[in-house]
């Protein structure tokens, strides 16, 4: 917000010079009452100034900019209607419009005459002689017209192609010249006491906040010469606390266009000594803004304080001549079904008709016995948002919620108005919100001074409380309903997250995904373990990642939460309490008053960890199968509160998560025993075999498998002597792998007893058939392995239905080192033989499983002939490259997937290299 103030001067355009045109004009009303011609006409005798940015809050900024400026002017009388309309207008700019709106203050001999300007891009500029119908009153727009037709003396609007202008003059009542507002005659025994000659210090401060004037009544109260102050800032002199009951410093007290309150200022004698100061904003004869400083002592005060404010009229005249509540013509602005808005707006509204420093509206439950709040303005909302107080019993309860109440001071019965506790707030007025008998809610406005309510207040108050109560509940009942509808929905979708996973860490990431931020603003999850172990922390999320480590390390400073299945949530207020003792800390260290902590301490809490962690923490048991298998913690910011539909929403959460978790957890048990199990049947390493090379490629089809129903082994005989192996178990999973585990093991201990190659396969074919039901065939190549002292390699080798193996000489020809046999597992009577094969020095040869000839794309097959033309391009390569060259092959063959298990075993003479 940017502001300036213009005592006297003649008046000027506040409009651009730059215009494209001249600006329209459009009066609204009847003629008699809207001569848009006499404040510009009339002598200026002060300006204001002040342009708001297109944000909420701007609207509260602009009131408090006209109230302080009309005060400063000595026109409390017309503050209470300028407020409500400049409220109003702003509101049209920032909220609606979407612009930026200026406001212009001008005083006159009859009246303050102010602006509203918005700088919305695209108007159509109305034609000169059209008339505007404001319509129904109760129509959703267009009321900011109505409260000025119903407020202003004078009123009216321009156009021009930047911008629409709305302004309303109001007329100064009559009184007698001189009096700024009467007060009524007094005894000579109740007039303040004076301690001799009043004395009124004046001390003018320029835009530094230095004292560039000081009266010789500033000298007398408070010792110092005006030579020893010049030049020094006030702030140096002025002690505070300030006034009870107000948020304002003095460097922001001398920033405003007009201030009064009670300070102290150190004298020369170093004493303090309580003052009661008005300031005021002007511009010195250089334009730069100077305040000006009225100075009492505090028991003089009657000297400059203002004279409270009188309570506004209950009704105005309309141009039609119809009484017409205030209150009734600006409620309603909000769209019906916006709740929110509709809250914020009554509040807004209750507080300037009432002319109140605060107001809040609680809603009730569906029960009636508790109040939750869900507006306020002029309090910390932060702090009381979605807060719940009882209505009959309880600590804390709201003691006059079904009947209209009046508390002239809150300090005489405190806890009346719980959420006004410690707010400064003395006099309050709330009234009831009902629909047909049923309590829905409650309405209040609150002010700093005591007695400042009546019963008066009270029966307009809930005039306007019994109009807008209907309005509410439907919009609370409508916001229910899309609250369930997304709820729903929220579920569905966090039911299909959870469902499409069995990992448990990623588990644990989408439960705290889901909840930060929709539900909370961090959350933690602790996990158990068994019941004998204590809670983990196991996640950490922040809806800001920056501070995760410093929550992380703050959570894991405090024991976790007790494990208790009751269902529902609970509040757990160990984390606020660690965090208040951690900024606590904190802030005594950054004063000197505690140990430094050591370097080594590692990420420390800082005071912004803190105030995250501050709030309300709750926590959820995650109970599946009857046990507790962790707790999901959420948790606010300082001061704030988790709403009763939030709570619920995260309870239904929390029993789909936790059954997602223990699915995780079962199924990680089960693959690691999947995993163990299926490992123990692989060979533990290949042995170095003296003279020859040996590659093995594995490739296990399913997900989760690492063994199928293809399977290899090379193992030592005795001496010099090796045994080799590479098989396929028809089907695949852990049904194959069983049979795999029997092969391998048998084929081991059979060659190690000293049996042949064929007596071994025939005796493994005994085994297999034993197996009855569960037996499978399986396909066998199987030999006996003899490195020669010339450099080559003997094989024995017996092919019982496997695919055959191919052998690469040096000169690049392949052929079939074998011939083919019956497989294992389908006959009993089994007649074998085995074949010798000398590999000379350079030689290859190559087993593959059928996963590798049977490979396909659409119709085509890569087969034994494919497997050959690949072999050919492999002369002189070494086994290991010889056995990646086959495996790029059969991958690039097809795009899909391997769909079944795949081994490749390839064992190399070395011998020259070609290049």
């Amino acid at each position: 917000m940017t502001t300036g103030l213009h005592p006297g001067g003649p008046p000027q355009d506040p409009r651009p010079t730059d215009d494209p045109a001249p600006p329209r004009q459009e009066r609204v009303g009847p003629a008699p009452l809207h001569a848009d011609n006499r404040t510009r006409s009339s002598v200026i005798t002060a300006r204001a100034a002040a342009s708001f940015d297109p944000v909420g809050r701007s609207v509260a900024t602009a009131r408090s900019f006209v109230r302080d400026t009309l005060q400063g002017w000595g026109f409390a009388d017309i503050v209470d209607d300028a407020v409500v309309l400049t409220s109003e207008l702003v509101t049209n700019a920032v909220v609606h419009a979407g612009t930026s709106a200026d406001v212009l203050c001008l005083r006159s001999d009859e009246g303050v005459r102010i602006e509203v300007a918005d700088r919305y891009p695209e108007r159509e500029i109305p034609l000169q002689a059209s008339a505007v119908n404001m319509g129904s009153p109760d129509r959703e727009g267009g009321r900011g017209l109505q409260l000025c037709a119903a407020l202003a003396g004078h009123w009216g609007v321009e156009y021009s192609p930047t911008h629409k202008q709305v302004w309303f003059q109001l007329d100064l009542p009559e009184r007698p010249v001189g009096t700024r507002t009467a007060g009524p005659s007094l005894p000579a025994e109740l007039l303040p006491l004076a301690d001799g000659r009043v004395r009124v210090a004046v001390v003018q401060i320029d835009r530094t906040a230095a004292i560039s004037a000081w009266n010789e009544d500033a000298e007398d109260l408070f010792g110092y010469a005006a030579e020893q102050v010049t030049g020094k800032p006030l702030t140096d002199l002025a002690a505070w606390p300030h006034t009870p009951g107000t948020s304002t410093g003095i460097a922001e007290a001398l920033q405003l266009s007009r201030w009064e309150g009670s300070y102290g200022i150190r004298g020369a004698s170093g004493r303090v000594i309580a003052v009661y100061a008005s300031h005021l904003r002007v511009r010195d004869t250089e334009g730069e803004p100077s305040t000006v400083c009225l100075l009492v002592r505090d028991h003089e005060r009657a000297v400059l304080q203002t004279p409270l404010r009188a309570s506004a009229t209950d009704t105005t005249t309309s141009s039609e001549g119809q009484a017409t509540d205030t209150f009734e013509v600006f409620i309603g602005s909000p769209a019906p079904d916006d709740l929110d808005g509709l809250l914020q707006r009554t509040v807004e509204r209750a507080r300037d008709m009432l002319d109140g420093d605060s107001a809040f509206l609680l809603l009730a439950t569906d029960d009636e016995t508790e109040l939750e709040v869900r507006a306020s303005t002029g309090l910390p909302s932060a702090r009381q948002r979605f807060a719940r107080v009882p209505v009959e019993a309880g600590p804390g309860r709201y003691g006059s919620a079904r009947m209209p109440a009046v508390h002239e001071d809150l300090t005489v019965v405190p806890g009346a108005v719980p959420l006004l506790g410690g707010t400064g707030m003395r006099s309050v007025v709330t009234v009831p919100l009902k629909v047909e008998g049923r309590l829905t809610g409650s309405l209040g406005v609150a002010a700093e001074s005591p007695a400042r309510y009546s019963n008066e207040e009270a029966l307009r108050l809930q005039f306007a409380a019994d109009r807008i109560a209907l309005a509410v509940e439907s919009a609370r009942l409508g916001e229910l309903e899309r609250l369930r509808r997304g709820s729903l929905s929220f579920l569905v979708e966090a039911s299909d997250l959870l469902a499409g996973t069995l990992d448990r860490d990623q588990t644990l990431a989408l439960m705290a995904q889901m909840t930060v931020p929709t539900l909370a603003t961090w959350c933690a999850v602790y996990t158990i373990a068994d019941q004998a172990s204590d809670p983990f922390l196991s996640y950490v999320l922040h809806e800001d990642e920056e501070r995760i480590d410093g929550l992380k390390a703050l959570l894991s400073k405090i024991a976790p939460p007790d494990p208790v299945p009751t269902p529902g949530a609970r509040v757990w207020p160990a984390p606020a309490a660690a965090a208040h003792q951690a900024a606590l800390r904190t802030s005594m260290r950054s004063l000197g008053l505690g140990e430094r902590p050591p370097v080594s301490s590692g990420i420390g809490t800082t005071l912004a960890t803190a105030a995250a962690v501050g709030g309300e923490t709750v926590v959820l048991p995650l109970v599946a199968r009857n046990r507790v298998i962790g707790m999901l913690t959420l948790g606010k910011p300082s001061d704030e509160h988790f709403r009763q539909e939030i709570l619920e929403l995260a309870e239904d959460l929390s029993r789909r998560a936790a059954l997602a978790l223990d699915n995780a957890r079962l199924y990680s048990e089960r693959t690691a025993i999947s995993q163990s199990l299926q490992r123990s049947l692989l060979p533990p390493e290949l042995p170095h075999v003296e003279g020859v090379e040996v590659e093995v490629i594995y490739r296990a089809a399913g997900e989760g498998n690492e063994v199928g129903g293809d399977f290899y082994d090379l193992f030592p005989i005795r001496d010099g002597a090796y045994g080799f192996a590479i098989g396929d178990v028809c089907g695949t999973g852990p049904e194959a792998a069983a049979v795999t585990g029997l092969a391998r093991h048998a084929l081991r201990l059979l060659a190690r007893e000293g049996f042949g190659g064929p007596a071994v396969l025939e005796r493994l074919n005994s085994a297999i058939l034993d197996e009855g039901a569960r037996s499978r065939f399986l396909t066998l190549l199987y030999g006996e392995l003899w490195p020669q002292e010339d450099g080559s390699a003997v094989l024995k080798v017996v092919c019982a239905g496997h695919p055959l193996p191919l052998r690469l000489r040096q000169d690049g020809t392949v052929e079939a080192a074998a011939e083919p046999q019956p497989l294992l597992g389908v006959m009993e009577d089994l007649e074998l033989y085995e074949q010798t094969v000398t590999l000379d020095p350079g030689d290859v040869l190559l087993c593959v499983t059928d996963g590798v000839t049977e490979r396909r794309e659409g119709t085509r097959m890569l087969g034994d002939d494919g497997l050959a033309d690949v072999l050919t391009t492999c002369t002189g390569l070494t086994a290991g490259a010889v056995a990646a060259r086959v495996m790029r092959a059969v991958e690039r063959f097809a795009s899909d997937a391997p769909s079944d298990d795949m081994a490749i075993l390839a064992m190399r003479v070395p011998g020259l290299q070609v290049d």
